[in-house]
């Protein structure tokens, strides 16, 4: 199928990309390169420079008439995302509506969405299922939640069919090494690790350690990226085969502790890694854990790549590259 990837030179988006060509799909890059990376664009993939904000040009493509869209192009920083409301309201929220308009204006009708457990908040029960109550705590989540019941409308007004994937903690780089062109300004605890281990930043800094949790440290859900981008290929592949619209979580249903990620980040790199504790941050959790229940039985998705030491080697193989 002829798949139009906007966002695809991002670091999940790059990773999407590849899975489309293992799976023999031709894959077309839409990408401002803002954060995109130019290392991590593949030959077999066209890239087409542009904005989701220039409809006029957003328009044009679209009239290409794609197969499927796979729509990752959305500013992530949830702290930034509190500061910076406009930012976040223009690119996820208006840029989304272009998109959907582009889509409909040129009788495309499926959309794959990079969505975030962001939509979800402060847990009120674990593993966090999709029915849990949608309560997002900083405007990141917000503008995530608030594209999912623009995609239920699109959907009833428009036919257009969606798959919002809820992420939780994306981590590591392909296992086989073809992507390696690493993020700008990480805010995840995977790449600061990263970043402390081959020493261009000098100390991590854990956010509290007395947290209900057996070392004291938050526990996550972190999920492998080559697994999300498995994910995005499959529920296509439901949406195309089913013509229904769904929404899943997708992650390893196993919580790891920071401490637990650092000790392994250790063991695997040989660096000291050093740390220091610092206070908690407003608003974090001791504990996010998905279930990926739904994706299992609607996408039979299975993450290969989401325990700690893969996350950790696949991602040191890349940074230790830079």
């Amino acid at each position: 199928m002829q798949i139009l990837v906007v966002g695809g030179a991002g670091y999940i988006g790059s990773h999407v990309v590849r899975a489309l060509l293992d799976a023999g799909h031709k894959p077309h890059v839409l990408d401002n390169m803002s954060s995109g990376n130019e290392v991590n664009l593949f030959p077999d993939a066209e890239l087409t420079r542009g904005d989701i904000l220039d409809y006029e040009a957003l328009e044009k493509l679209m009239r290409r008439g794609w197969d499927a869209v796979i729509h990752l192009a959305a500013f992530k920083a949830a702290g930034e995302s509190m500061t910076k409301p406009e930012k976040y309201s223009v690119n996820n929220i208006c840029g989304t509506l272009n998109i959907l308009n582009a889509m409909s204006a040129a009788g495309v009708s499926r959309l794959i969405f990079s969505s975030s457990a962001a939509v979800y908040g402060e847990p009120s029960y674990l593993p966090v299922d999709e029915k849990h109550r949608t309560a997002p705590e900083n405007y990141y989540g917000f503008t995530k939640l608030e594209i999912e019941r623009f995609l239920e409308w699109y959907d009833r007004l428009k036919g257009i069919r969606f798959a919002a994937l809820r992420y939780f903690n994306a981590g590591g780089y392909d296992p086989g090494g073809r992507i390696h062109g690493l993020e700008r300004s990480p805010a995840n605890l995977i790449p600061i690790i990263m970043e402390v281990g081959i020493g261009t930043r000098p100390v991590l800094e854990i956010f509290g350690n007395d947290y209900d949790t057996p070392d004291g440290t938050c526990i996550r859900d972190y999920v492998h990226v080559s697994d999300l981008a498995t994910a995005h290929v499959q529920a296509m592949n439901y949406i195309v085969a089913r013509d229904r619209s769904i929404t899943v979580n997708l992650g390893s249903e196993k919580g790891i502790s920071v401490q637990e990620m650092v000790d392994m980040a250790r063991r695997v790199t040989g660096k000291p890694i050093p740390s220091r504790i610092v206070p908690r941050r407003p608003g974090d959790p001791a504990q996010l854990v998905a279930s990926s229940q739904s994706a299992r039985e609607l996408l039979s998705w299975v993450p290969a790549y989401s325990d700690a030491e893969s996350l950790v080697r696949s991602s040191w193989i890349a940074y230790s590259r830079s």
